[in-house]
Parts: structure tokens; C-alpha cells; sequence
């Protein structure tokens, strides 16, 4: 019950923070499995896309999050493991003890949906890296997931790297149209099109779009 309450309370400091709005730009809110993945710039990213969902559906929707970050102290892994039910990964291939893609699966496979990152680490410039090959690996063990772009607009400059005092900016969250791994489609095709719909929902080739 505590941590319920614990995270309804961040939830709502960070939309007070941010002045966050979220946009469904290409689906609506839905208990369907998903992987909303976006752009990634602030250790903050999760808890505003979780944030931006219905109260209802936060239960369900876990965030994928480095390890090695989260274990640091007993308050990280108390947050992430007790509030946010986090699905955590080793980003060393040396450290880990499981497959990162196993332990994704198993939480999909037990009815949740997962907020991800493909670039792989915050990206302190503008526009978003190469991603990552283990969002296809998902897709192929997965097919049947909807992968939802999920654009974080003025984050990184409320949470600069390396600051903890958030700075009041308004932020955005604008969630796009549902991807689906296509028949034959191989790693660097589906690489280059999520990455493709997420650039789409940039502010800037939204606004070019028109």
C-alpha cells in the first residue's frame, strides 16, 4: 500500500515539475502488452512516460532500467524494485547473469508492458543515436508486441546530466502510432524504422510535416 501511494506521489511531483502533457499522436491508451520505447536524455525519461499513462495502466507497465545505476544504494533499489517494479538489466555482458531478452520476455510473459530505451544510454546531444540492437531481439521472440515511440520533448533540460534540482520547464510527451515486427523483416530494417517513427514525433519534423 505504501509504495502505491509512494508512487502516485512521484507521479505527481514530476507533472508538477515538468508541466508535463502527454499527446496521442497515434493510439490510444491501451491494457494491450506494449513496449512504449522513446528518446532517452535523463534518468527521469521513465518516470514521465509512466507518468503520462492512465493511473489504471501504471500497474501493469514496468520500465527497463540499468542495473548498475539502480543498485547503487538502498533507496534506488527500493524505488525501482518496490515502487516502479522495474525490469532490470546488466549493460556489461561480462556482469550479467542472465539474458537481457529473457528476462523481457518473462515480464511481457506475465501480462505487463515495458517502458524501454533503444539508444542504450542518454544522449546528451540533439537527436537520438543508433538504437540498440535488443528492441528488435524483443520483436523477434515477441512478434505479437505493439511498440509504441514515445517522444520526450525539454526533459534533458529540466534534469540536466549529473543535476538533481529540476529546472521549470514545460515538457511534453507525444506517444505515436503502434510498430509491429514485420513478416521477414530483418534487424537493421526494423532498427531504422522504430528509430524512424520516433524521429517523426521530434517537434521539429512534426513541424515540417504540416
Amino acid at each position: 500500500m505504501i509504495e502505491r501511494l509512494i508512487a502516485r506521489g512521484c507521479s505527481a511531483a514530476i507533472r508538477i515539475l515538468t508541466g508535463a502533457r502527454a499527446f496521442w499522436r497515434g493510439c490510444i491508451p491501451s491494457s494491450e502488452r506494449r513496449v512504449y520505447y522513446g528518446n532517452h536524455a535523463s534518468h527521469g525519461d521513465f518516470v514521465l512516460i509512466w507518468s503520462s499513462l492512465p493511473a489504471a495502466l501504471r500497474r501493469e507497465v514496468r520500465p527497463v532500467a540499468a542495473a548498475e545505476y539502480w543498485q547503487r544504494d538502498a533507496l534506488r533499489r527500493y524505488l525501482i524494485h518496490a515502487v516502479f517494479n522495474g525490469v532490470l538489466i546488466e549493460r556489461e555482458a561480462a556482469q550479467r547473469s542472465r539474458d537481457p531478452i529473457e528476462c523481457l520476455c518473462e515480464a511481457v510473459d506475465g501480462g505487463g508492458s515495458l517502458i524501454l530505451f533503444p539508444e542504450g544510454t542518454r544522449n546528451t546531444e540533439e537527436g537520438v543515436l543508433p538504437f540498440k540492437s535488443g528492441i528488435y531481439h524483443l520483436a523477434r521472440n515477441r512478434p505479437e508486441l505493439e511498440f509504441v515511440p514515445v517522444w520526450i520533448d525539454n526533459l534533458k533540460r529540466v534534469m540536466p546530466k549529473g543535476k538533481w534540482l529540476p529546472l521549470p520547464l514545460l515538457c511534453t510527451t507525444t506517444f505515436g502510432e503502434p510498430l509491429r515486427l514485420g513478416a521477414g523483416e530483418d534487424k537493421q530494417a526494423f532498427l531504422e524504422r522504430t528509430r524512424a517513427a520516433l524521429l517523426a514525433l521530434s517537434p521539429e519534423q512534426m513541424e515540417a510535416a504540416r
